[in-house]
């Protein structure tokens, strides 16, 4: 990032600045053959600070000076949070469309180095050469631009008579191929130490322009070792710590440089705030009520948040301020959020209330006349001394008691105090500021509030409500004024808006079948769930745009297309009917009234590079086998401490074999073994390297092209999952095997190496990897003992695993099973009684949970809560005391008969609930055994359940600590082994009632 932008967003100087700048990208290095994609490209970065109040309309007018209709193109703003670990900065925004293609940056900066800024800066990045193929593709003629139709950028005119290509196609061949084959790995490490020890020095000398210079070289050296594969997780993090520490170091310096200077630019001024007034006038009849929040476009899930939120807090708000009203809706689009309500009040309800006031005795002095504790009471309440009486309360001590009346405000009046708070009250999972301390999802810049025709002139976030919305960006009439809140969703709806949620999805869903079905396809269902959620909520006035791409294409993975088409470009694929084919159609759905051809034929460009990007990846990587990608895993550094992703896939390989023996799934060994060999291979394929998220999905794809087998094939994808929450989980053998080993491999090995995540960061994603180990596991009932598990992860790491270590790893994957089950709907208490003695069988644990929880629901008749009562007396009385090991029941020492029947019980439950009794005086010692493997909390109720009544008899004629000393051995001995009983199934402690 240039100093013109990192350095002068710091600070409280207003900073407003223009300039071109190269972009240099080693891992978008193609060699020139991808017509999208070159390391080297040329932005125009624009700094606005402080913002101006309207930068998104700037940023249009400027589009439209370089000659983009914005009335027949589809611009769009799509959420995209800018984050830079490498600097400590990051700012929310936008990724600027025009008609499906990328061309501009558009972020709020929030901090640099690590530092919040005082005025937040708006950062507008233009993509210089994907906005001149745009323009030439459309016959657009800008100055600079004679020919139309550049479909490659080595077709981009230059100038009159020199191409693009002419000019750069020699610099990006020979820059490829430093940056992916010959740039020397150990020597850019060499600098990257140089460089920080440079930059080191210049904090020293107090120089922070040289010491940020030396910040980019480092972060422009960590880029070539990650364009040449030779970046692990662990090494990265690393790389990312030093930088950020460099960066809020000279950010620091840089801030006290200026300050030291006298702010030579000048302050940011204060933002102006509109004066606080009352409404004027207002209805006498109930009428509806409109706030509408106009704002910069909203992420789609913050739309949903703050629906949901408004949904009910304003019925509550209401409710508070004794304000009648009739229904409430509430709606919203990526502009806007709107309240409806209807018949609201024209004032509030009267309200009389007691009030208690002080004691009786310090009201009154002596002579009976009120104090000034009495008089301060009545000032502060509005009543006089005679209206008040005194009463006792329920301790009979006397107060003063008055009758408070509240005469009902005017609703205008009263909403017009109150609203400010519940605009400020609205969270989103991030927020940012724009001018002044006011903090929102996106920056608010327009707000209505009526009641009937009389305007709420409230004031929020610097602007004061009014009657004036605003409509598309590119209508005739981009503002209009609504008459009254009855004529507000006429307004819009004259405006082509469609404000409610649920009406745009419908129309889109009707929009997006109906051009799928005019070329003989489909949509499926499928695409209704987020798909369709988050394309409802990036446009307010929907236009289905049907578009084609060539059908060769078809020939690449389905799952490359579709990830491309919703994922990337958020289209519709249209499938063949009753098929998982596609055809060579999508739907997209652009935002108002544009020229469908013109954005018709913008998408299809898009989607066309993005598949010749894919294709360009996909045909590289044909020509390489699995097994010869793999010793490419030897450049990436996995963990310092634990050696390179190829160190890894070895110790995987080598882990998948005693957890085959150890989950009795060997006959799944082989194929496992196999499929653990090359399940990371496909992380140095090109395709990839480029799409992150088709890890194993393309590792399962090369692996059947070239021959191996349906089952190796599917447990190499298998080995992936889950990858995030909901995501299919494996279920073959061989796929459950990879999978766990992988997962375990990096729990036992980063904890060995000292990385187990804290309570506030979790950079390796252990708590994710802990997570999809335990659903492998538990959906598909593997049963695995955890800790010799762990025990064989740990014999393969080249670091030694303490037994600190050991078990804090079994502590960390406890906790997330515990979590895990009590998510799944299981009673926290059932989970821990099962955890208890179970938690090292995921598995296990999880299925005692779920009986524990369906005998708890059978209430205080069950089963469970008899046997519970019945056991608590052996567990209370032998807790604590000091019963020897070698203590045991004696039978010739026994005087009751309720003392044989007991024992008799005790047997006959123990021969059902242990397998591997030892005997001592001829008697078993069925404690000490085994537990049925796999015994049910059904199996074992039904087994200890002939234990109630005998117990019950026992305690009612038998003293247990009587003087005998051997009698009362023999006696403990047996409600030891009674109170013993469940051990290995659940601890009923930890159950509720116990």
């Amino acid at each position: 990032m240039n100093p013109a932008t990192f350095l002068r967003v710091l600070g409280p100087e207003p900073w407003n600045v223009c300039y071109a700048e190269p972009s240099i990208r080693p891992d978008d290095s193609r060699y020139g053959d991808n017509p999208n994609r070159v390391q080297r490209h040329t932005q125009f970065q624009v700094i606005l600070k402080p913002d101006p109040g309207n930068p998104q309309e700037l940023y249009l007018g400027s589009l439209e000076a370089l000659g983009i209709d914005t009335r027949a193109h589809d611009v769009r703003f799509v959420e995209d949070n800018w984050e830079s670990p490498v600097l400590g900065a990051w700012g929310l925004g936008w990724e600027v469309w025009l008609d499906g293609m990328e061309v501009t940056q558009f972020t709020y900066f929030q901090q640099a180095g690590g530092r919040v800024l005082e005025a937040p800066s708006v950062e507008i990045t233009y993509g210089l050469e994907r906005i001149l193929m745009a323009l030439q593709r459309f016959g657009m003629e800008p100055i600079l631009m004679a020919l139309q139709g550049a479909k490659h950028f080595k077709d981009i005119k230059y100038t009159q008579d020199v191409t693009y290509g002419e000019m750069f196609l020699q610099n990006e061949y020979e820059m490829s191929v430093y940056n992916l084959d010959e740039a020397d790995v150990e020597g850019q490490r060499k600098r990257f130490e140089l460089y920080d020890e440079e930059a080191r020095r210049m904090l020293a000398k107090r120089l922070p322009v040289p010491t940020y210079d030396h910040l980019l070289k480092l972060s422009h050296t960590f880029n070539l070792l990650d364009a040449r594969g030779a970046v692990g997780v662990t090494e990265r993090a690393n790389c990312f710590a030093t930088m950020r520490a460099l960066a809020r170091e000279v950010t620091g310096l840089w801030l006290a440089r200026r300050e030291e200077q006298g702010y030579p630019l000048g302050l940011v001024p204060a933002p102006a705030t509109p004066a606080p007034r009352q409404p004027s006038g207002g209805v006498t009849e109930p009428s509806t009520f409109v706030l509408e929040i106009g704002c910069e476009e909203l992420p789609p899930e913050d739309v949903v948040a703050a629906i949901e939120q408004l949904r009910e807090r304003v019925p509550a708000l209401l409710d508070r301020l004794r304000l009648g009203h009739g229904g409430v809706r509430v709606e919203g689009t990526p502009r806007r959020l709107a309240v409806i309500v209807h018949e609201l009040a024209p004032r509030q309800a009267n309200n009389e209330e007691k009030v208690r006031g002080p004691p009786a005795k310090v009201a009154y002095d002596a002579a009976g006349a009120p104090t000034n504790a009495l008089l301060g009471f009545c000032k502060k309440n509005g009543v006089k001394v005679e209206d008040c009486a005194c009463e006792p309360d329920a301790k009979g001590v006397e107060y003063v008691w008055a009758s408070v009346k509240e005469v009902g405000r005017p609703a205008a009046e009263v909403l017009t105090q109150e609203l400010p708070a519940m605009l400020g009250a609205l969270a989103f999972k991030k927020s940012m500021r724009w001018r002044g301390e006011a903090a929102f999802s996106r920056p608010l810049r327009w707000l209505v509030a009526m009641h009937g025709a009389t305007v709420l002139p409230f004031v929020y976030g610097g602007l004061q409500a009014g009657s004036c919305t605003r409509l598309l960006r590119n209508s005739d009439a981009p503002q209009a004024s609504v008459p009254s809140a009855d004529a507000y969703r006429q307004v819009l709806g004259g405006g082509r808006i469609t404000l409610g949620l649920e009406e745009r999805k419908a129309a889109i869903w009707a929009g997006v079948t109906e051009a799928a079905h005019s070329v003989g396809g489909v949509i499926p269902d499928s695409t209704r769930g987020d798909l369709l959620e988050e394309v409802t909520n990036l446009v307010e006035s929907p236009t289905v745009v049907l578009g084609t791409f060539t059908p060769a294409f078809l020939s690449l993975p389905r799952e490359v297309l579709v990830m491309v088409m919703r994922k990337h470009q958020r289209y519709f694929p249209v499938y063949r009917p009753q098929s998982d084919q596609l055809l060579p159609y999508f739907v997209t759905v652009a935002n108002g009234e544009v020229d469908v051809p013109t954005v018709q034929a913008g998408n299809e460009a898009v989607l066309r590079a993005r598949f010749e990007d894919a294709q360009f990846f996909y045909q590289a990587d044909l020509d390489t086998r699995l097994e010869d990608f793999r010793p490419k895993l030897s450049g990436t550094l996995f963990q310092k401490d634990l050696g390179s992703l190829l160190d890894k896939s070895l110790r995987v390989e080598q882990l998948v074999a005693p957890l085959a023996t150890a989950t009795g799934l060997t006959g799944a060994a082989e194929v496992a073994k196999q499929a653990a060999h090359l399940c990371k291979a496909d992380l140095a394929t090109h395709m990839v390297t480029e799409m992150t998220a088709l890890a194993g999905t393309m590792g399962r794809h090369y692996a059947l092209k070239e021959g191996l087998s349906q089952e190796v094939a599917e447990a190499i994808f298998e080995s992936v999952l889950p990858r995030q929450a909901g995501d299919t989980l494996p279920t073959t053998p061989a796929g459950i095997l990879v999978s766990v080993a992988d997962k375990l491999d990096s729990l036992v090995g980063l904890f060995a190496a000292g990385c187990a995540p804290t309570a506030t960061a979790d950079p390796y994603g252990l708590r994710r990897s802990a997570v999809g180990m335990l659903q492998a596991l538990i959906s598909s009932g593997t049963q695995l003992d955890l800790a010799a598990a762990v025990d064989a992860a740990a014999a393969l790491q080249p670091r030694p695993l303490s037994d600190e270590g050991r078990a804090a790893v079994l502590d960390f994957i406890e906790r997330r099973l515990e979590q895990l089950l009590v998510d799944g709907g299981d009673p926290v208490e059932a989970v821990r009684a099962a955890l208890r003695e179970r938690g090292t069988n995921p598995a296990l644990a999880a299925s005692t949970a779920h009986e524990i929880k369906d005998e708890l629901a059978a209430g205080p008749g069950g089963r469970l809560q008899a046997v519970m009562a019945a056991l608590a007396r052996p567990v209370r009385l032998t807790r604590g005391k000091q019963i020897e090991a070698g203590w045991a029941v004696d039978e010739t020492l026994m005087e009751q008969q309720e003392e044989r029947d007991l024992l008799a019980a005790y047997t006959q439950a123990a021969a059902k609930v242990r397998v591997t009794p030892l005997y001592y005086r001829a008697y078993p010692l069925w404690d000490d055994g085994e537990v049925s493997p796999g015994m049910s909390v059904h199996a074992f109720l039904e087994a200890t359940e002939g234990l109630t009544q005998p117990l019950d008899a026992y305690f009612e004629k038998v003293f247990v600590m009587c003087d005998d000393a051997e009698v009362r051995q023999s006696r403990l001995a047996l409600l030891r082994d009674v109170a013993a009983l469940p051990r290995g199934i659940l601890d009923l402690a930890e159950l509720p009632g116990f």
